[in-house]
């Protein structure tokens, strides 16, 4: 049974940087795909960015935006591309899909007085990306590590060993108190921290030899989603709304 914290379908957090700037977010859920959806905005400039949507939600998503008078300049979604204009799609270029924008490794995507470093975080999938706000306050850390756990690496070209070097490189290199947000929780978590996930999480204290043990044998069905999620993360880019 899906816990009260699942159910929310929109959940208001306000965060300050260590500048005392404050950060609007917003974290959303999609229950179909146990999927985070992050709508960062800086309250003077009213820019915005979304982080990890949902295509099922775009309509959602835009509606949101809307009411809190942001102008969203970046997503990782056509569609939302579409229903907003002036915003860009965004993804990594190591993903290999279509965008009007693709992120390389510590480039910055900037909106008002913030900026999210881009961190490659491949094993997942090579494209893989995680997010860190300008001051380290937080990080978005898509499928890459999740709140005690991790984004399998038995499909879509995943490699074990590349991500455990990504979680332990790219982002357990963030100070501890950093708040790691995912794009998926399957058990009504929220966020966690750096220092949390480094000392609690039950895959990523192990040895890289153990952890990658671990990886290969999860035995672990085949995403619902999979046929349909993939081709549709390859067009991202040129997604139109359904007529």
């Amino acid at each position: 049974m899906a816990s009260a914290a699942l159910r929310v379908a929109v959940r208001q957090l306000s965060q300050h940087s260590r500048a005392g700037a404050p950060v609007l977010l917003r974290q959303m859920f999609e229950p179909k795909s146990c999927t985070y959806t992050y709508l960062l905005g800086d309250r003077e400039s009213r820019e915005a960015i979304l982080i990890d949507p949902v295509l099922e939600t775009a309509t959602r998503d835009a509606k949101l935006v809307k009411e809190l008078g942001l102008r969203l300049l970046y997503a990782g979604s056509g569609l939302l591309r579409s229903l907003l204009p002036g915003c860009q799609s965004v993804i990594s270029r190591l993903s290999g899909a279509q965008a009007d924008l693709h992120l390389e490794d510590g480039q910055s995507i900037h909106f008002g007085r913030f900026a999210l470093e881009t961190r490659a975080s491949p094993g997942h999938t090579p494209g893989c990306v995680t997010f860190v706000l300008n001051d380290h306050s937080m990080a978005f850390t898509g499928d890459a590590l999740l709140i005690r756990g991790c984004g399998r690496t038995d499909f879509q070209q995943g490699c074990a060993r590349t991500l455990y070097r990504s979680v332990h490189e790219k982002i357990f290199t963030l100070p501890g108190d950093c708040l790691i947000y995912p794009a998926h929780d399957y058990h009504g978590l929220t966020v966690s921290t750096v220092e949390e996930e480094k000392t609690l999480n039950p895959r990523l204290t192990l040895s890289c030899e153990e952890f990658i043990k671990v990886m290969d044998n999860l035995n672990l069905p085949k995403p619902q989603q999979i046929d349909v999620a993939v081709p549709a993360n390859m067009r991202c880019g040129v997604q139109t709304p359904p007529s």
